[in-house]
């Protein structure tokens, strides 16, 4: 059982490499809930996967619609509506940075 095998010291080890500061709290639920993700993963490495090829990535179909070219809105319709145009047809923003 991965529990038996994780101790607080595993969990203030890892937490020391990642630079975490954990409150006693922390540690007692960590050292829970990693020892349960463990155990969790032991119990999948026992599934038999015997004659299950291996996969980068799951089988995954496409969803999305294609990607047709449609009539949008006019640019000269947009640019009267914006607060600050260019003469160029463009739109002025604030800047960001």
């Amino acid at each position: 059982m991965a529990s038996d095998r994780l101790t607080r010291d595993d969990v203030l080890r890892v937490a020391r490499l990642a630079k975490l500061e954990l409150t006693d709290a922390d540690v007692a639920l960590f050292t829970t809930q990693l020892a349960g993700i463990l155990e969790y993963a032991e119990t999948v490495q026992k599934v038999d996967t015997t004659g299950v090829p291996p996969t980068s990535h799951a089988a995954v179909e496409t969803i999305w619609r294609e990607d047709e070219p449609r009539p949008s809105l006019d640019r000269s319709d947009s640019l009267r509506n914006a607060p600050d145009a260019s003469p160029d047809g463009l739109f002025k923003v604030p800047k960001v940075l």
